[in-house]
């Protein structure tokens, strides 16, 4: 995140943006490995004995955070549908509900970890789980689609500031022989946070729990959020300031700025009749995100500490890597928008079949990362090809099997959807080490941060792009075709994806 004559950004500061990249997978040895290189001087032990013996019940707290945000990611996703009804909310409302907290993530993340870093990892842990707490009340009791919008806007931008610190935590916490361990258990809870994501928001709106139907899906955090938060406030250890970490508040704002602009017209531009002001909001948006590159050079001209590292913008296999990261990740949060509208919407499967019929998805996922690292080794990029073919495969074996059926079933989709998150699990546990391995150790916190923020802004946009695909064709033809169209979609970004890989794998051999 700097320039030649700058002061590095600190330790837990690299750490925290090497682990954003980590959120969706839980591969953490790659990013953790590259910023230990390059700062080991740095490290930190804990050298209380009282702060020694209770990390473990710390550990569960953190760890316990970044579990309802991983299973928030998944649950909303199940309830979208009734939601649209209840809330009478526009296709581009449900949309947006998904989109907008994923941009208010990203363009946050990075200055998220730099507040943990200006005012210690537990003021800032507390003050974003009770942000994040609050706001999934507020999401809760939303009475429109416009104000549940706001509310997940907020949501994302309070869960940028809990989720930096708990990676920050355990770094602090174990930096002696239980580090594997723990980061062991990190990855095990984040893998299952997608299934059990997916399996409760079934629950939660099948049961109608003293009426509360889709609104259990925000409810539930908050008495977990507030468990948390005493938790923590009693037992969380307060790691020290660093000095030399400053914020990037305006390119924080204008990177928002900029991706609302490009991705918000893909989300209403349908509803507008796509005026002519849809499109000059997007070239808007385009060339906001060009000043972007441009007040960031600014910043590190007047030896300040940009979101990015520049240098890193000119390392071809990097930004080609990036490219491969942008298309995968635009063809996996739309990917389960789609099949969670068409279930409900067209096949009118209730919602915990619905969710339920994700799970083997998500533990097949889980069983793939755990495997694809080790072969990731041994057989490089081919790896990351392999698993985009599996997912092509089966899309393909997808759309026959909703366009053949002769009754609609959510089990006869179960097998090829394992075959997807099987594929899924193959690419993106490797991927950011892929991505990653041209970078040098001093700028992997900044790469790192680069890849999560990438991975977020991709997951938005295809939300807001397949998605305005699904529902256009769906009003112009039938359900089964829109879906046919997404998985079309899809396909040609996951090809992206692979093509990208390949100009990757050849500039690093270069």
């Amino acid at each position: 995140m700097q320039q030649s004559g700058q002061k590095r950004p600190s330790i837990t500061s690299q750490v925290i943006d090497a682990m954003t990249g980590i959120c969706d997978n839980g591969d953490v040895a790659p990013h953790f490995g590259r910023v230990i290189q390059g700062n080991a001087a740095m490290h930190q032990m804990v050298s209380n004995p009282v702060e020694s013996r209770r990390r473990w019940w710390v550990l569960a707290i953190v760890v316990a955070a970044q579990f309802i945000f991983g299973v928030d990611a998944f649950i909303v996703n199940v309830a979208i549908p009734t939601i649209a009804v209840e809330l009478r909310a526009s296709p581009a409302q449900i949309q947006a509900v998904i989109a907008i907290y994923l941009i208010g993530y990203a363009t946050l993340v990075v200055t998220g970890g730099r507040l943990g870093d200006l005012y210690g990892t537990r003021s800032i842990f507390l003050a974003g789980v009770l942000g994040f707490t609050l706001t999934s009340l507020w999401c809760a009791l939303a009475q429109s689609g416009p104000e549940l919008i706001g509310a997940r806007l907020a949501q994302g931008l309070t869960a940028a500031l809990m989720v930096p610190q708990v990676l920050a935590t355990i770094h602090v916490l174990f930096a002696d022989a239980s580090r594997p361990r723990a980061f062991g258990i990190y990855g095990i809870v984040l893998g299952l946070s997608g299934a059990v994501g997916f399996m409760l928001g079934g629950v939660l709106v099948t049961l109608d729990l003293a009426g509360l139907g889709w609104r259990a899906v925000f409810f539930v955090n908050v008495p977990i959020g507030l468990v948390i938060v005493a938790a923590a406030w009693l037992s969380m250890p307060q790691a020290p300031r660093r000095a030399g970490t400053r914020l990037d508040i305006p390119g924080a704002i204008v990177l928002f700025i900029g991706l609302l602009g490009l991705i918000g017209p893909l989300l209403f531009g349908r509803d507008a009749g796509w005026a002519p002001w849809v499109w000059l909001t997007m070239a808007a948006g385009i060339a906001v995100i060009a000043g972007f590159v441009r007040l960031e050079r600014r910043v590190a001209a007047n030896s300040g500490m940009p979101l990015i590292d520049l240098h890193l913008l000119a390392d071809r296999a990097f930004m080609r890597g990036l490219g491969a990261v942008f298309f995968f990740f635009l063809a996996n949060l739309s990917f389960y928008l789609v099949m969670t509208l068409f279930m409900q919407g067209a096949w009118h499967i209730p919602p915990l079949q619905a969710g339920l019929v994700f799970v083997p998805l998500a533990l097949t996922f889980v069983m793939a990362s755990r495997h694809s690292g080790e072969r990731a080794r041994h057989r490089g990029t081919l790896v990351l090809l392999e698993g985009c073919a599996v997912q092509l495969a089966g899309l393909g074996v997808l759309a026959l099997a909703s366009a053949m059926a002769v009754s609609p079933s959510a089990w006869l989709l179960v097998l090829p959807l394992m075959l997807v998150g099987y594929g899924q699990g193959l690419v993106m546990a490797p991927l950011s080490g892929a991505v990653l391995s041209t970078v040098p150790p001093a700028s992997a916190g900044s790469g790192s941060g680069m890849y999560g923020t990438t991975a977020q802004i991709a997951n938005a946009a295809g939300v807001a792009a397949i998605g305005a695909v699904y529902f256009a064709v769906q009003s112009m033809a039938s359900a089964e075709i829109a879906l046919l169209a997404a998985f079309a979609a899809c396909a040609v970004s996951l090809t992206a994806s692979a093509v990208f890989l390949v100009w990757m794998r050849r500039a690093a051999n270069a």
